[in-house]
C-alpha cells in the first residue's frame, strides 16, 4: 500500500476492481439477444464469445500469481485495467460478430483477474479491522455489480444504445487504473518463485476448459440434434483438465498447488461455490425467459425489477457482515441461505401466467438474493483458513476458486438449457395430445376464440387465427410449466442445502 493513501482510496480500489468484472458479465449476459440482433450474430456465434472469452479468462486467472512475482501487484493491476479498458472499447465500437469477439477476447487477457487481484490487495495490504472492510467492500461492489447489471442494460437497450453498457465498462476500468496508481506500492507482492508456466501444461488448461465450454453453451441450442459431437467435445474437454490437475498435482514446481488444496474444509468450500455459481447461471438464464417469453413482460421492466430484487443482496451482504464478527458460527448463515433458496424455488413454482411481477416475483428475487450473499461470502471467509498464512497457497487456492467460477456458471446455463427443452418437449406433448379437434375443451375454447376475432378480421380470416392462438397457448402453458418444473427443483435443492449443513461436520 502506498504511505500516502488513505484506507478509504483502497477500498475504493478493491470495490472497482470486483465491479469491473461482475458488471461486464451482468449486463453482457442481460443483454445478450439485442447485442445478438445488433450485430447480425446467431446464438451459436454468442456461444463461441462466451467459451473464448471464459477459456481466456481461466488462463490468465491461472497465471496470476506468476505475473505478480514477476511484475509487481501494481504494474500487474495497472496494465490489466489498461487492457481491458481497450477490450471494452473494442467492444463497444464493434460491428459484427468478429470485431466483438476480439473485443471479448481482450477484455479476457486484461480483466480476467482482477477480482482474484481484488482479493489478494484485501490479504496483503489489510490487516485486522482494515482487512474486514476490505472484504466488505468487496461484497458491497459486487452485490451492487449483479443487482446494476440489469437495470443499466436495459436503460442502454431501451434507449438504442447497446454499446453504453461496454463504454460504462471501460469508464471503470479507467477509475481502476488510477486509484491503483494512487493506492499501490510499486514494491513486488510476493518474491519470485522457481516455479513457471509450462506451454503443454497450459495448453491443456485452455484448450481444455474451452472444449468444454464450448460444448456446454452449444448443447443450449443443439444437444438433441447432435448428442454424440457434443458428449465427445465435453469428454475430451474434462480429460483435458483432469490432465492438466494431474500434472500440476505431481510437478516439483507447480503454477498452481493442488496437492495443498486437498483437504476438507477448502474442497467443501468448493463445493458451496460451485453450487452457488451453478445456481447462478440457470437462475440467470431461466429467470428473464420465464419473465420476457413466457409471461410476457416488457425487457426493459424486467431490467428494473431483476436490479430492484437483488438491491436485497446489499443489504444482506451488510447483515451478515455485522453478525460474523460477534456469531461467526458458519452452520446458523448457511441453513438461511439455503433455507432462502427453497423459499425462493418455492415462491416462483407457484406462478401462473397472471402472475404480477412486483408482487409475485419481487419477494421471489429478494430470496435468490439472500442465498447468493449468504452462502457464498460465508463459504469465503471459511473455506482458505488453514492457508491464510502461507502466501502463496492462499492467492493459489483463491485462483482455483475464480476458475471454478466461470465453469460453475457455464454448466448451470447448460443444465437449465437442456432441462427446459426437455420439460418443455413432455408438457407440450401431454397437452396436444388433451386439446386437439374433437375434444369438448378445444371445441369450446376454439369457437370463442373464432367468435371474438371474426369481428376483427372476418369469418374467413378467423379459424386459422384462432387455431394459431390455440397453438401460440399451448406453447406458453408448456413453457409455464417447464419453468415451473425448474423452480420446484430449486426448492428441493434448497431444503437438500439445509439438511446437509445440519449434519455436517466441516463447516459449523
Amino acid at each position: 500500500m502506498n504511505a500516502n493513501a488513505s484506507p478509504r482510496m483502497l477500498y475504493a480500489t478493491i470495490a472497482a476492481l470486483t465491479a469491473i468484472e461482475f458488471l461486464q458479465l451482468s449486463m453482457t449476459a442481460f443483454a445478450a439477444g439485442p447485442i445478438m440482433g445488433e450485430l447480425g450474430m446467431s446464438p451459436e456465434d454468442f456461444s463461441l464469445v462466451a467459451a473464448v472469452y471464459a477459456s481466456v479468462a481461466i488462463l490468465v486467472i491461472s497465471m496470476q500469481r506468476w505475473l505478480v512475482e514477476r511484475l509487481g501487484g501494481r504494474t500487474v493491476i495497472r496494465c490489466a485495467t489498461a487492457v481491458s479498458v481497450l477490450g471494452s472499447v473494442l467492444c463497444a465500437t464493434s460491428s459484427d460478430f468478429a470485431s466483438f469477439l476480439l473485443g471479448r477476447v481482450v477484455m479476457a487477457i486484461g480483466g480476467g483477474a482482477l477480482f482474484t487481484s481484488a482479493r489478494m490487495i484485501i490479504h496483503h495490504l489489510l490487516a485486522g479491522p482494515r482487512r474486514f472492510a476490505g472484504i466488505r467492500a468487496l461484497g458491497i461492489s459486487l452485490a451492487l455489480s449483479i443487482a446494476a447489471g440489469p437495470w443499466i442494460a436495459a436503460q442502454a437497450v431501451a434507449a438504442d444504445h447497446w454499446s453504453t453498457i461496454y463504454w460504462i465498462v471501460a469508464g471503470m476500468g479507467a477509475l481502476a487504473f488510477m486509484l491503483a496508481g494512487t493506492t499501490l506500492s510499486p514494491i513486488p507482492l510476493a518474491p519470485k518463485g522457481e516455479h513457471a508456466p509450462r506451454i503443454v501444461h497450459q495448453g491443456l488448461l485452455v484448450g481444455g476448459s474451452f472444449a468444454l465450454l464450448y460444448a456446454l453453451q452449444r448443447s443450449n441450442y443443439d444437444f438433441f440434434s447432435d448428442a454424440g459431437s457434443t458428449l465427445l467435445l465435453i469428454a475430451l474437454g474434462s480429460a483435458a483438465l483432469l490432465g492438466y490437475a494431474w500434472l500440476q498435482h505431481r510437478a516439483r514446481q507447480p503454477l498452481l498447488r493442488v496437492r495443498q488444496m486437498l483437504h476438507a474444509r477448502y474442497l467443501a468450500g468448493m463445493a458451496l461455490f460451485t453450487f452457488g455459481y451453478l445456481m447462478l447461471g440457470a437462475n440467470n438464464y431461466v429467470i428473464p425467459m420465464m419473465l420476457q417469453r413466457t409471461l410476457g413482460f416488457g425487457w426493459h421492466t424486467v431490467g428494473v425489477v431483476e436490479a430492484v430484487g437483488l438491491l436485497v443482496a446489499v443489504l444482506t451482504f451488510l447483515t451478515v457482515t455485522s453478525l460474523l464478527p460477534r456469531h461467526p458460527a458458519p452452520r446458523k448463515y448457511l441453513v438461511t441461505g439455503f433455507a432462502a433458496l427453497a423459499l425462493f424455488g418455492l415462491a416462483l413454482s407457484r406462478l401462473n401466467t397472471g402472475a404480477d411481477l412486483w408482487r409475485d416475483v419481487l419477494p421471489a428475487l429478494a430470496f435468490y438474493s439472500v442465498f447468493l450473499l449468504t452462502v457464498l461470502p460465508v463459504a469465503a471467509m471459511q473455506s482458505f483458513r488453514q492457508m491464510d498464512q502461507d502466501e502463496s497457497a492462499f492467492s493459489n487456492a483463491q485462483q482455483m476458486k475464480n476458475m471454478l467460477a466461470q465453469a460453475g456458471i457455464a454448466l448451470g446455463i447448460t443444465l437449465a438449457t437442456l432441462g427446459q427443452q426437455w420439460r418443455t418437449a413432455v408438457h407440450y406433448a401431454v397437452l396436444d395430445n388433451r386439446i386437439r379437434p374433437g375434444d369438448p375443451a378445444y371445441e369450446a375454447l376454439f369457437e370463442q376464440l373464432r367468435e371474438g376475432l371474426a369481428h376483427a378480421v372476418g369469418p374467413a380470416q378467423a379459424a386459422p387465427l384462432a387455431m394459431a392462438r390455440v397453438a401460440q397457448m399451448l406453447a406458453q402453458q408448456s413453457a409455464m410449466l417447464a419453468n415451473i418444473d425448474h423452480f420446484i427443483l430449486v426448492a428441493a435443492l434448497g431444503l437438500l442445502g439445509v439438511a446437509v449443513t445440519l449434519v455436517q461436520k466441516v463447516f459449523r
